[in-house]
């Protein structure tokens, strides 16, 4: 049933072209699942899941450090192909735009574009495949993890982390550039 899920979910992404077309779409796709900031932002979360021993199921030793770190992956792929399959369907293009202005006007835009994105008219509206995407796909890793974390609870969690870790990576392609040269410079 959930390969049925997925490939209702993929195909409008992989054959849509009104806002995004169909190769920039399938590039966020993989850019989002295996790109640099993502897999980094893996070893942070499964470094603190292995420090934290949670879920307990995995050990705090390599073994259980790899394990939390494909789980966060599926995780993460499962929730962006939802993103794009359904924001193919949606019109929704799911990149963020960089903004122009001071900070607090770029700051602005990166929790706006946490929860809306642009539409065929220019226009920002909620972000509903992001809003599935993320709580469902949490909700439907439930069937795949170990039991501790198997719970409504750990996805309602897992949901908030998920946009928590939206406004990071959003933060990150505003002002990391930036960032990065005046460190350099120094």
């Amino acid at each position: 049933m959930r390969y049925l899920l997925l490939t209702c979910l993929i195909l409008p992404a992989l054959h849509s072209q009104p806002v995004v077309a169909e190769l920039d779409r399938k590039d966020w796709l993989l850019k989002q699942t295996l790109g640099p900031a993502s897999l980094t932002g893996g070893l942070f979360s499964a470094g603190l899941g292995t420090w934290r021993d949670r879920p307990v199921e995995y050990d705090t030793q390599w073994k259980g450090f790899g394990q939390r770190y494909g789980m966060r992956l599926t995780g993460v792929a499962t929730q962006n192909v939802i993103e794009a399959g359904l924001g193919a369907a949606l019109d929704e293009d799911p990149r963020y735009k960089k903004a122009s202005g001071g900070f607090k006007a770029r700051l602005a835009s990166t929790l706006k574009q946490t929860v809306m994105v642009q539409r065929t008219d220019g226009t920002y509206g909620p972000a509903y495949a992001r809003y599935a995407a993320i709580s469902g796909g949490n909700f439907l890793s439930n069937t795949w993890r170990p039991d501790s974390e198997a719970t409504v609870s750990g996805a309602i969690s897992r949901t908030g982390y998920g946009f928590l870790g939206r406004l990071a990576g959003n933060a990150f392609a505003e002002f990391g550039g930036e960032a990065w040269r005046r460190l350099r410079k120094k």
